[in-house]
């Protein structure tokens, strides 16, 4: 998710977050592709970056094959959603993301990799258009999100409603308009929908109720439409994302406080890398996962079980 802010505002929303970091074991939401503002992380911070930290090492994505592969990647203009993108076109997909802007052309990261498409995930007649637009569909990866760190108006109904539409509905929308594609497919291991969900949808978020509520009930979809399209050899999972370091999240990263209380509870030490999160998708969306479906594959470097 990405904070729906910019960095000044960020950094004043990640102050009052804060606040909370004495009370852990909670984590703060984790900044990704936020749907209305998707180009916020493009333009703080070169998405080329490696993985900084010690205990990284480089990923490729060679010994993934997903030649010819049509893959659609929504908020796929910056952060994990660019970096899922990238791997899907290295393993030989063609790949269609999705973001605000008009073009392709109006971000500060090179996109001419892949097919654009406009989209504001709470609307549903651009969901259909989107749908509408493609000759073909293998894998849908619903990434599109945003939080917005509302303290004491985050239960408010209208910040409330407007997180599960962003996270929960438009992943449901999307997937139906596209079910008659997936269920079309011919790849190995089968159609795959796969939802980037966060460690919100399974912990307490009390500054982000509707976030961590819609980001659970991603989880609970993707058991639903296990159940139901297994027949039509669609399977469905998710990755929960932990801490990622993205452009957006260097404002928390930044905050010695905030980053120290994250390290401390992470066994692994470190924040994820975009990649890693990427990786997770690539093998979930993989014949290497052909029997896995209506699970969700936690990539939080032992963040949950180390309470």
């Amino acid at each position: 998710m990405i904070c729906k802010a910019t960095s000044a505002q960020t950094r004043r929303c990640c102050a009052s977050v804060s606040s909370f970091i004495s009370t852990l074991p909670r984590p703060l939401p984790r900044p990704g592709n936020d749907p209305e503002q998707l180009e916020d992380h493009a333009c703080a911070h070169n998405e080329d970056t490696i993985m900084s930290d010690k205990h990284a090492t480089a990923r490729g994505t060679a010994s993934f094959d997903f030649s010819n592969a049509r893959v659609l990647v929504t908020g796929g203009t910056s952060g994990i959603g660019l970096a899922t993108a990238r791997a899907f076109a290295t393993a030989g997909a063609h790949v269609t993301i999705t973001g605000t802007r008009a073009g392709a052309d109006a971000y500060d990261v090179a996109l001419d990799q892949f097919r654009y498409r406009q989209l504001r995930v709470t609307d549903n007649a651009e969901i259909q258009a989107v749908a509408d637009s493609l000759d073909g569909l293998d894998i849908l990866v619903n990434n599109a999100g945003n939080a917005k760190f509302a303290g004491p108006d985050a239960s408010v109904e209208s910040v409330f409603e407007e997180m599960v539409r962003v996270h929960l509905l438009s992943g449901h929308h999307l997937s139906q308009a596209c079910l008659d594609m997936l269920s079309a497919s011919a790849l190995p291991g089968g159609a795959s929908v796969v939802g980037i969900t966060s460690l919100t949808s399974f912990m307490a978020a009390p500054w982000v109720p509707g976030y961590g509520a819609g980001k659970a009930g991603m989880v609970q979809l993707a058991k639903t439409q296990a159940k139901l399209w297994a027949g039509l050899g669609i399977r469905s999972n998710c990755v929960s994302a932990g801490y990622t370091e993205t452009p957006l999240t260097a404002p928390v990263k930044d905050m010695a406080e905030a980053n120290a209380a994250v390290i401390q509870r992470t066994p692994l030490q470190r924040w994820a890398q975009p990649q890693e999160i990427a990786d997770a998708v690539l093998f979930l969306s993989s014949d290497r996962a052909a029997f896995i479906t209506g699970e969700t594959l936690i990539v939080d470097g032992g963040y949950l079980h180390n309470e």
